[in-house]
């Protein structure tokens, strides 16, 4: 314990330079727009003031905004797990010619800027009538590089020997991949499904720039309109953020005890 000190020493620090934009975001969340105005800036509200709360939750597209995004991030999850599961136990279990040049160029788009390829993607989904459809929020989140590498090294960290004693018992691959495997990966999709989570629910250039109609908008594109040219409703937007940033931690919480499991087996074998 008293080797870990110099650690605790800078990572306690660190912790609070991390956390002091949210406890900003928290407490701009309460003070009225006059006083975040004011200079000198004040730290503290003078009175707790729930107006930005209010007309946040006042706002008749808000219901809209925030089932969108509940409905991109539940696809986007469901099958981001589905595809990168499938993708990384073939990578890791099967035998196929082009195994390897297949996995090579798939973890080379990671080293792609994601700016780099959304015109392309957007012209894309214009051709396919795509544009202004909550469709070209989640398409993008079908599968990723990461989820497929993620899924890959926890499937080679498990020891064959379970999958051939199921094979022994009469079953076929996919018996084995969803009776055997699938269980036993439960950390690691636990991981991967937060991690999609958190980019499809705070994924704001792209539904900004695919979709135009304000019923379409996602709770991230919503929240930019009380954000103007020559006036910010600071108490609302930061209200907002509040509340959208609720199930960000809920998530977080529930599947927090399977990260640190999931990042030590995921980099057992290569």
């Amino acid at each position: 314990m008293r080797r870990q000190w110099p650690y605790h020493l800078v990572l306690m620090p660190l912790s609070l330079l991390f956390a002091a934009p949210l406890v900003w975001m928290l407490i701009t969340s309460f003070m009225p727009d006059a006083e975040i105005n004011a200079y000198p800036p004040r730290l503290w509200p003078s009175h707790i003031d729930f107006g930005g709360y209010l007309k946040v939750l006042t706002e008749d597209s808000y219901p809209r905004w925030f089932g969108n995004t509940l409905l991109v991030t539940a696809v986007a999850v469901v099958s981001h797990l589905a595809l990168c599961s499938l993708a990384g136990y073939g990578f890791a279990r099967l035998r196929f010619r082009g195994k390897g040049v297949a996995f090579v160029a798939i973890m080379a788009t990671v080293m792609v800027p994601t700016q780099v390829l959304m015109i392309p993607t957007f012209l894309v989904f214009k051709n396919l009538g795509l544009i202004d459809t909550l469709s070209a929020a989640f398409l993008p989140w079908l599968a990723t590089a990461f989820g497929v590498f993620l899924m890959r090294q926890f499937f080679l960290s498990l020891p064959r020997e379970l999958e051939e004693a199921a094979r022994i018992d009469g079953c076929n691959r996919l018996g084995v991949f969803f009776r055997v495997v699938l269980p036993l990966a439960r950390p690691a999709l636990a991981t991967l499904a937060v991690f999609t989570f958190l980019g499809a629910w705070n994924d704001l250039i792209w539904p900004l720039i695919a979709i135009n109609s304000e019923e379409t908008y996602t709770l991230q594109v919503g929240l930019t309109t009380f954000a103007g040219a020559r006036h910010t409703q600071w108490s609302a937007l930061m209200a907002g953020n509040v509340l959208a940033t609720f199930p960000l931690i809920v998530a977080f919480v529930v599947a927090q005890r399977h990260f640190i499991a999931t990042m030590s087996f995921s980099g057992l074998k290569g």
